[in-house]
């Protein structure tokens, strides 16, 4: 009995081959059906990213005014005033920062000619 025992009909090795690259070929097709479409995800990542950036342009400028504020009181010892001030000028600096990283104001030493 030389025959394939499972009855696929030869037992040449490029007949098996061929096979098994249509099913590999189907089993691929079956899965990117299967897949949500790329650039959805993309998408979502991107804005995800956006969102984080802006945030981090954000909490940066309050945290560095207030760590300026809090060591200007120290260094002076005139508390609260220099936290006070500086966090105002921090919270201003991170608004100011993510006006910039939407584009609602020019970058510093940028025109903006209309």
């Amino acid at each position: 009995m030389t025959g394939d025992p499972r009855g696929n009909g030869g037992d040449d090795l490029s007949g098996r081959l061929r096979r098994l690259d249509e099913k590999l070929d189907a089993r691929e097709a079956e899965e990117m059906r299967k897949q949500p479409a790329p650039s959805a995800n993309a998408a979502d990542r991107s804005g995800f990213s956006g969102g984080l950036k802006l945030s981090g342009d954000f909490v940066g400028g309050v945290v560095a005014g207030f760590a300026v504020g809090w060591a200007f009181d120290k260094l002076t010892g005139w508390s609260p005033w220099g936290l006070i001030v500086f966090l105002l000028l921090g919270f201003a600096a991170g608004v100011l920062n993510v006006l910039r990283s939407i584009g609602a104001m020019p970058k510093y030493g940028e025109r903006r000619d209309k």
